[in-house]
């Protein structure tokens, strides 16, 4: 997703926030008219700085999405279990192709919906009235590289490498594979994820 918004759609000092995306961009021409302004000084001036750092960090952030979709065999249900420092959560993904796009649908093991969202032409798009959640749009993104085949890695990811029963996407994402549905999913800073089909045990 570009960050870039044409200066006549959009007045100097308006921001978008999408949930689609993850991401919050600035706008260029806000960005250069702040840039020419003498620092701002108080509370207001440091909130305003911040506000703009928050911004541009939003865009900086958004988890990579392959260059197209991928091969996937669809519908999916996996497990997923998340372990961060001594906690674990139970989740369960649904994955299945919904009109033009790919429709993600998690829940615990209630059955509450936990985060949904729609992959269309490359860009996230909320799916229902469910809050914005950061962490499963990245995790949607890392699981869609992990099930990308082989032979469309490359050409989707061109940074990322595959050696043996592990894939990287530096710095971003590890997959350790047991089988093509079974894997491990790192990230740098946490948490860690054991993905694996519904109704298979658990290592």
């Amino acid at each position: 997703m570009s960050c870039y918004r044409p200066a006549h759609l959009a007045p100097c000092g308006s921001w978008l926030a999408s949930d689609s995306g993850g991401s919050v961009c600035l706008n260029f021409g806000c960005a250069k008219a702040i840039a020419g302004k003498p620092a701002p000084t108080g509370i207001l001036g440091w909130l305003i700085l911040a506000l703009c750092s928050l911004l541009l960090t939003g865009c900086v952030s958004q988890a990579p999405l392959p260059a197209s979709n991928p091969t996937l065999p669809l519908p999916l249900q996996l497990h997923i279990e998340r372990q961060q420092a001594d906690q674990r959560q139970d989740w369960l993904l649904v994955i299945q192709r919904e009109g033009p796009g790919i429709r993600w649908s998690m829940m615990d093991p209630l059955g509450i919906p936990q985060a949904r969202q729609q992959l269309i032409d490359g860009h996230w798009q909320a799916d229902g009235l469910l809050p914005p959640n950061p962490e499963a749009r990245e995790l949607f993104a890392a699981l869609l590289f992990a099930l990308t085949p082989s032979g469309e890695l490359v050409r989707n990811y061109p940074a990322a490498q595959q050696q043996g029963e592990q894939r990287t996407l530096a710095p971003r994402w590890t997959i350790r594979y047991a089988q093509p549905l079974s894997f491990e999913l790192n990230l740098p800073q946490g948490p860690h994820y054991r993905v694996s089909p519904l109704g298979e045990p658990t290592p």
